[in-house]
This record gives C-alpha cells, structure tokens and sequence, in this order.
C-alpha cells in the first residue's frame, strides 16, 4: 500500500531545498537546486517547478501518493492568498502569486507561508514543540525570523504579515536596520551583526596595541584567536567569533556575552507580552547562542517581568539546515490538526 507524502519547497535567494516529507515529519527523499533570483519572475518560477519535479520523478515519490505541497519562503508572504509581496532575497516576485502558479505546474494543492512561519509549525507538530500548546520560534542566522504556533496554528494576524519578531526594536537609537527601523534586534544577535560588533573590538584592540608597543611585551594583550581563524579583522565572521569563543577567546566571549544580554533584552519582551510555552531556537546560529543559555537566563531575570518567567523552557530546535523542507510540508498539515 502507497504512503502518502507531502512535497516541500524550501526557496531561498540562492537556492531551492525540496523533499518528501511523511506524516511524522520525517524527510524521506530531498534535494537541492539553484535559484535564479535577480532573473524574471517566470524564470524564477520555472526554478522552482523543476526543483519540485525533480523530487517527484524520483523512485520515492513513484511508490507513494503525493497529497500536497507547501512552499517555504523569505520576506514578506500573504498566506491567505498565495503571494511573495516581497523579499529582499527574492528581488525576482513582487506581489507574485507563487502558490497558485506552481499548484497549477504540479497539478498539487498548494500551501505558501514565510519560511519562519513555516518552521516554528515544523518544530511545533514534529520536532522540539511536540506537547506545548503555544511555541514560540526563533530562527538565528544572518538574520532572525520568528514564528508563533497556537494549538497547532500558526498566528497570522488579519493579514499574514505577524510574527516578524526579529524586527522588534529593543534599543531606539540604535543602528538603522534595513528594513527602514533603528534598534531591531536583528542589528545586535544576527550574524552579520556579531561579526561587524568582533571586527569593531579586534580594530580598537589593534589601535590600542599600536600606543603600547613601548610597553615590555609580557604586558601587551595577546592578540585574538580570531585574528589567527580570519586572517585579518575585516574578514572575522559569526561561524570564526563562535569557533574562538569555544576554544576560550576572551574577546569572542564578551562579544557572544553581549549577543546573549540583546537577545535577553528581546525574549524578556516575547515572555511578558505571549508567556509560550516553551521558545524553540534554532537557524545556523542558534547551535552557538545554546552555549549561552546560562548567561541569557540570568538576564533574563532583570527583563522580564513575569515572576514565572522561568518555568518557559528555551530549547534547541530539532529541524537543523532541513527546517525549511519539513516547515513548508507541515504548511499542508496545520489544516489536520
């Protein structure tokens, strides 16, 4: 007897992750294609379709009855209709009816969402949310996306447009984000923002070492281990500040010390207004930051007001670099639940 699969379509700016995903949320089959992003809307379609069809000539899919498909994608998504309105990633759809368009290619119903949406559902039905009622998302990377599942729903608001938390402003004066606010916390815990935050200290330090080197040279500071991982200041990444912070760097420590008080300053905010049940963490960096829950934890105590504060478990994520694949199949579950 044929089991019955979900195609999921995981789009980004430079690439299209698709697989088949079961009804436990395993990924049985999957694969990854180029996107043409700063193309045509049409060519950018037809990248997706032949990612989508690629997984659905495949021996997997041969055996099994495909029920649906859901797409996962970044920016800004109208779930009810369908459409990329846009995203910075995606210069090639504006108000683009993705949805429909590729239903109508597959012969598939089709589900679209935001790719935080579409992994804080994942985690909630499958992974490290099974069991709480309310799950709230993180995703940390070069940017932070979020997600707030309800009773296996994902929280929309009237438009689709909730749950952009990674924009949320914790710090008003602060560097201007691109999507046109100051102080998001995307510009204190994001990669590129731990990175430029090490260049900054390791270019001070250079500075500093320069008026000293009449100083005995026992005396000096010794230079950053990420300065031997990069070569140079301007070429330390997040991946470099985390890898000399776990081999004991004490400057790539206070720089993940500070990404973990904005992150603090930020989640305090998320458990006064929502209280979940639990906050999922995940993205490329959230591996990093879990090194830091200890010092997060103890922030949290001086930004939150809620006196139960720390009964909400913060727990690792269970989707690592395939959460888009299993978020975008468990678009076309949340209607089951």
């Amino acid at each position: 007897m044929s089991e019955n699969l979900i195609l999921g379509i995981d789009v980004g700016g430079t690439k299209i992750a698709a697989g088949l995903v079961d009804s436990r949320g395993q990924i049985v089959a999957r694969l990854r294609r180029p996107m043409v992003a700063r193309r045509s809307a049409e060519e950018g379609l037809a990248a997706v379709v032949r990612a989508a069809q690629a997984v659905l000539a495949g021996e997997t899919a041969r055996s099994a009855k495909i029920e649906a498909a859901g797409i996962s994608a970044p920016g800004v998504v109208d779930p009810y209709r369908g459409v990329v309105v846009s995203a910075t990633n995606l210069p090639c759809w504006r108000d683009f009816p993705l949805a429909a368009r590729v239903s109508e290619a597959l012969r598939l119903p089709v589900r679209l969402d935001n790719d935080g949406n579409a992994a804080a559902l994942a985690e909630a039905l499958w992974g490290a949310g099974v069991g709480f009622r309310s799950v709230f998302y993180v995703t940390l990377g070069t940017g932070i996306g979020t997600g707030l599942v309800l009773d296996g729903r994902v929280r929309h608001g009237r438009t689709g447009a909730a749950g952009e938390g990674g924009h949320m402003t914790i710090n008003f004066r602060g560097p201007r984000c691109a999507c046109g606010k100051r102080g998001c916390i995307e510009q204190y815990a994001a990669g590129p923002a731990i990175a430029l935050r090490a260049q900054e200290k390791l270019s001070a330090a250079r500075s500093r070492r320069g008026h000293a080197k009449s100083k005995p040279a026992k005396s000096r500071t010794p230079k950053s281990k990420m300065l031997t991982l990069a070569g140079s200041a301007q070429a330390v990444t997040a991946e470099i500040v985390g890898k000399a912070a776990l081999d004991g760097d004490a400057m790539a420590t206070e720089v993940l010390h500070e990404t973990a008080e904005s992150l603090a300053i930020w989640l305090g905010g998320i458990m006064d207004l929502l209280e979940p049940e639990v906050i999922v963490i995940g993205g490329g960096l959230g591996h990093l930051m879990a090194n830091f829950g200890g010092h997060i934890r103890t922030q949290l105590e001086r930004w939150s007001i809620n006196p139960r504060s720390r009964e909400i478990p913060i727990v690792g994520a269970m989707y690592g670099a395939v959460s888009g694949i299993a978020g975008a199949a468990a678009l076309c579950m949340e209607t089951k639940t």
